[in-house]
């Protein structure tokens, strides 16, 4: 076992009502990993559910907040500094309005995009230089609120791609792992020429 600590944060909400929000996916996403990781949830640590495991040699700790999104920050910034974590190994999970459903766009840090839960974690960290992986969600339809859409259940017409998009991004995490930030980069994010 090698010495490196990664902290893979994903961002949601807790409790069986808001299970398949889009605001969510950060959760789906760890969840996929631990169950590819044969490990579980099984520890409650600063107000956060973990999951200790090892990845590659290295030691790794899957995060779900338990402080609801507008607090996650809370939990991140307390495991961070409990760990004494390497910045550059923590990684955050989390919806994003501004790119297609499903699709990726890693990034080493920046700001929140409006994300409530990524300003809660910049805000404790007193940083935004860290690594962040964001899942497209897609913008809400007509005239609906942002703040409403993301609280929807994902529809069933979407459930269809989301399996193997969540796929996509588990495979982006254990790239980053295993190859490092750029590679990840490289491989998995969306092509385009957005500004973010």
């Amino acid at each position: 076992m090698n010495d490196i600590l990664f902290l893979i944060a994903g961002l949601g909400n807790p409790g069986r009502e808001y299970l398949y929000n889009r605001h969510n996916i950060g959760f789906m996403v760890v969840d996929r990993l631990a169950v590819r990781l044969n490990i579980s949830f099984n520890r409650l640590q600063f107000k956060a559910l973990l999951s200790v495991g090892e990845y590659g040699g290295n030691r790794i700790i899957l995060v779900k907040p338990q402080t609801f999104m507008n607090g996650s920050g809370q939990s991140v910034a307390s495991l961070v500094r409990f760990y004494k974590l390497n910045l550059a190994n923590l990684l955050l999970i989390h919806d994003h309005l501004d790119l297609p459903f499903g699709a990726l766009r890693m990034r080493p840090g920046g700001g929140s995009g409006g994300h409530q839960g990524m300003n809660s974690v910049i805000e404790r960290l007193g940083t935004q230089d860290f690594p962040r992986l964001r899942f497209g969600i897609g913008r809400p339809p007509g005239q609906m609120d942002p703040a409403d859409f993301v609280l929807q259940d994902i529809p069933q017409k979407e459930m269809f791609f989301l399996s193997s998009a969540i796929d996509n991004a588990a495979d982006a995490v254990q790239a980053w792992m295993k190859e490092g930030l750029e590679a990840a980069m490289t491989h998995f994010n969306i092509r385009d020429q957005s500004n973010d």
